[in-house]
């Protein structure tokens, strides 16, 4: 929700948070892991998205879907600010996609940017991913924060309480995600090459019927209601900081050599249908559904090749 003129945020400011929690601090606190929008780590930023937006008020839906900012306010660069952004309202959510994957490298693989103009005032996001566009994964999150009474549409919250959600940190730092935490998660999600991110606004509401649920099966408590055009969580921009670029490296360590070789190997001159058929072998542009000396070409052009992150 972008910033609001009202005493209520003055009283929400001067409230007192009570016994921060172990997770990572606000951002410039020391071991915060808040990246700044201009950090010259990332490598690229979303080109395409689709955005479902949500409720103004989810136990009110004759007040309709929240309406602020444009779909492409959140493709690019963040820019930090409290204007530049799509609102997504009560369990509105946005799915986006990248020029190319993001592959698992070390550490941190991207960042959800939000617009949070300080430190406590947080609006809460789930963030799944995808390596097929269809089946997607979320990322295990916990919130701390107390849920016996709700936060309200200016309450604080305190980011020590806060894991693996988006919109934990202030406008211009993003909230960081690291792939290897789903790597076995499923058969069905390839780490090595992730093609969508989705953002699913967390209601925040402590209601039991509109109330949604960390890992530990806690109750997520953030502003609500948010009862404005502005509403619910509020994207500023996702940010890539290991890009897949190279097609032969195949198992996604940032190096194309024999172990990718020995991959692409077992299915050549196969085709779909085949037992040993492998899509992510079929390399050449466009591909053709074959494995064949084309794929090879491409296979020779990307030899010992590394990743720019590679070795990191």
């Amino acid at each position: 929700m972008l910033r609001q003129v009202s005493f209520f945020l003055v009283l929400a400011v001067c409230s007192s948070v009570v016994s921060a929690g172990p997770y990572a601090p606000a951002a410039g606190e020391p071991n915060s892991t808040a990246i700044y929008m201009d950090d010259p780590n990332f490598a690229a930023w979303a080109t395409g998205i689709t955005v479902q937006r949500g409720y103004v008020k989810i136990d009110e839906p004759d007040l309709g879907y929240v309406s602020y900012g444009s779909d492409a306010n959140a493709l690019g660069k963040a820019e930090g600010d409290s204007f530049g952004v799509v609102s997504l309202g009560d369990d509105g959510s946005a799915t986006l996609t990248f020029e190319n994957p993001i592959a698992n490298g070390p550490s941190y693989d991207f960042a959800v940017f939000e617009n949070a103009f300080d430190d406590t005032f947080l609006e809460l996001a789930f963030v799944e991913v995808s390596s097929d566009g269809s089946n997607f994964f979320r990322f295990d999150s916990v919130s701390l924060t107390q849920t016996d009474t709700q936060v309200g549409s200016f309450g604080v919250l305190d980011t020590n309480d806060l894991h693996n959600l988006a919109g934990k940190y202030r406008q211009g730092y993003g909230t960081p995600f690291d792939l290897a935490e789903l790597k076995d998660v499923n058969s069905l999600l390839d780490v090595s090459r992730i093609t969508h991110v989705r953002i699913i606004d967390v209601v925040g509401c402590i209601q039991d019927g509109y109330a949604r649920y960390d890992s530990l099966a806690n109750k997520i408590n953030d502003p609500w209601p948010t009862p404005f055009a502005t509403g619910g969580f509020d994207l500023d921009a996702v940010a890539v900081i290991h890009e897949k670029t190279l097609l032969a490296d195949f198992n996604g360590d940032g190096i194309v050599n024999f172990s990718d070789y020995s991959i692409f190997a077992a299915a050549y001159m196969s085709e779909p249908g085949d037992e040993n058929w492998n899509q992510e072998c079929d390399i050449s542009q466009p591909a053709d559904n074959v494995i064949d000396m084309l794929d090879f070409a491409w296979f020779v052009d990307e030899w010992l090749i590394t990743e720019q992150w590679y070795g990191q």
